[in-house]
């Protein structure tokens, strides 16, 4: 049986673990081994599941539910969860734990360095959107409204009051340049607020990284985690696809136009202006902080190369934003 982990500790929590599947679960476990935080890949002799912890029993109960919910309207491209305790639910040591269905990937990776795949990834979410179109008013009670401007003020204060820490490695002239982009873009969001706030409404993913798309052993494309979602505008996911993407695309509004579903977006004020907003890099810098990462050279590396190594090409692709901002008003 393959326990291995990565120190005492987590060997510890691991044993104590499997020591309670063995209680719980009404078949053998061949392996459990952790993929992240309470996270792991369990193996029986007849399938292969992963186990997710949640913090709450409501938690688990809405994501069950809710891909559930997605099966059952004809959006395939994702996982099950599977009821498998002798009594349930799984609790462990404060987590209530999920057993969901394994999708054997492929050998090739799904990655936005490839266009291909960025394509790919952005029709699945347009399928997604058109499946949770449907789910909006079942689910207005227990998913929350998605508040854009609201989000990236937070997010905004946050690494201001980070910015003694940033400004030891980064210099003021770029800062200054990062708020005045954060500036204009959540004046713009204001004043376009209808954008966000009206028009058609979906259940939005709420975390469009490429680790949540997996290509799968039959080259399938599928979508998982689903923890973030909320209730909004697909603007707002395809605002966070943009700016995942962009770094692929050496910044280039031009090349982003060429995406058949932000072709109209990029026709409307309000996500010309929220594109500038620089949300990955006000994120990265507040999760090193606060993960005091920032200490260890190779985990600054990428979120230096983010800020100082793209800015250049960043810059040139906010003054085109500001030229298509001024297009529309003419």
């Amino acid at each position: 049986m393959n326990t291995t982990v990565n120190n005492a500790g987590d060997d510890l929590v691991q044993n104590r673990l499997l020591s309670y599947l063995h209680d719980q679960l009404p078949f053998k476990i061949e392996e459990l081994k952790p993929i992240r935080k309470k996270v792991y890949f369990l193996r029986t002799q007849q399938r292969s599941y992963i186990l997710k912890g949640f913090s709450s029993y409501h938690r688990l109960k809405l994501q069950e539910a809710f891909t559930s919910s997605l099966m059952k309207e004809g959006f395939s491209k994702t996982y099950i969860f599977y009821e498998v305790a002798k009594e349930p639910p799984l609790f462990f040591d404060r987590t209530y734990y999920g057993c969901m269905e394994y999708l054997p990937p492929s050998k090739e990776v799904f990655t936005y360095y490839l266009k291909t795949d960025r394509l790919k990834g952005l029709e699945l979410l347009k399928k997604f959107h058109d499946t949770t179109e449907k789910l909006v008013s079942r689910y207005r009670t227990v998913v929350p409204a998605y508040r854009q401007a609201d989000k990236w003020r937070e997010r905004a204060t946050l690494f201001l009051n980070n910015l003694p820490v940033v400004r030891y490695f980064v210099q003021k002239e770029i800062i200054n340049e990062l708020l005045a982009w954060a500036d204009w873009s959540l004046r713009g969001i204001e004043e376009e607020a209808w954008l966000f706030q009206s028009g058609r409404q979906v259940i939005l993913h709420g975390d469009v990284a490429h680790h949540n798309f997996l290509r799968a052993k039959d080259q399938s494309l599928y979508l998982l985690d689903f923890d973030l979602v909320a209730i909004g505008s697909p603007h707002s996911d395809y605002l966070q696809y943009a700016n995942r993407i962009l770094p692929f695309m050496n910044w280039s509004f031009e090349e982003l136009k060429k995406y058949p579903i932000f072709k109209y977006s990029l026709e409307e004020k309000g996500f010309l202006h929220a594109l500038a907003y620089p949300t990955d890099i006000f994120r990265e810098w507040n999760r090193v902080i606060r993960d005091r990462s920032y200490l260890d050279s190779v985990k600054i590396r990428p979120v230096l190369d983010l800020t100082v190594g793209q800015f250049a090409e960043r810059q040139c692709f906010i003054k085109a934003l500001k030229r298509a901002v001024n297009e529309t008003n003419q």
